[in-house]
Parts: structure tokens; C-alpha cells; sequence
């Protein structure tokens, strides 16, 4: 686990550097348009592929530090044992719906790639946005395979 632990820490930093470059260029884009009225075209088109991607590199972080959504509301009185049951069965739903996740964008992949599809201002294409995207689902996935097989660390415990 340590090792998919550290790849998905991989992911977030990706992500963050993803979004931060992001930012600095849309800064760029509306301080330019505003002040000199250069602006740097097709900047929503690559905020949108950069977001979509950083979205997906977050994934496996999300999976590993168990930050999904959580409703204890009917289990707040079933014992531990039960809770872990259920904890280990909902890693294993995140785990089917990552995998399908990563093969559909696959599949999506492959079309905009066989297509020639690509944005409308710039013609960036969009299956280079796919291919940023399946690795870390398919990471998610795996993380969350293991965590149903094993079940959760306790803090303190290694």
C-alpha cells in the first residue's frame, strides 16, 4: 500500500501544479485583457482540459486518505466489525465505478483520438486530456481494490 500511497501522492502534486499553472494563466489572460487587451486565446479552452484532468489526478489521494463522502447516519450505532464490513464493501463500489471510469475515458480516449477531435479555438486535441485522466482512475481503482481486500490502517497503527 505504501507504494500506491506514493503514487497517489504523486497524482495530487501533478494536480496542484496542474492547477496552479492554471491559475497563474488566467491571471495573465484577464490582467492582460483588461490592462493592455492582449489576451492569451483559447485560455478557457485549456482551463477546462487542465481542470478535467486535475479533477482525475486527485482521485487516488481522495481514495487513500478515505475523503468520500461518508453517511454514518444508520451505522452510527452497529459495531465496529460492521462498520468495517461496510467500509471495505463501499472501497470496493469506489473501486467499480474508478475502473469504469477508466475504461470508459479509455474508450472516449481512443475516439477523439481516431477522430482528429480536438478544442475549437485552438485545436488542442482531446485525447491528450483522456490520456492524463486513465492513469490516475485507474490508480483509484486499484487503491480501492486493496483497501476492500485489507481494510483501513488505523492512525498510529502501521
Amino acid at each position: 500500500m505504501k507504494v500506491l500511497e506514493t503514487l497517489a501522492k504523486l497524482c495530487a502534486v501533478l494536480a496542484g501544479v496542474l492547477l496552479t499553472v492554471i491559475t497563474l494563466m488566467t491571471c495573465a489572460s484577464v490582467i492582460g485583457r483588461n490592462t493592455t487587451g492582449w489576451t492569451i486565446v483559447g485560455d478557457f479552452e485549456l482551463s477546462g482540459s487542465a481542470a478535467g484532468a486535475a479533477i482525475a489526478l486527485f482521485m487516488p489521494w481522495c481514495q487513500v486518505r478515505r475523503g468520500n463522502i461518508i453517511v454514518d447516519f444508520f451505522t452510527g450505532g452497529a459495531s465496529e466489525a460492521a462498520r468495517e464490513r461496510l467500509d471495505r464493501f463501499g472501497a470496493l463500489m469506489v473501486a467499480a465505478v474508478m475502473a469504469l471510469m477508466a475504461w470508459r475515458t479509455t474508450i472516449g480516449g481512443l475516439s477523439a483520438w481516431r477522430s482528429n477531435s480536438g478544442s475549437m479555438m485552438l485545436g488542442f486535441p482531446e485525447w491528450v486530456v483522456y490520456c492524463a485522466m486513465v492513469p490516475p482512475l485507474a490508480l483509484a481503482a486499484l487503491i480501492g481494490l486493496v483497501q476492500a481486500a485489507r481494510g483501513f490502517q488505523r492512525p498510529g497503527v502501521a
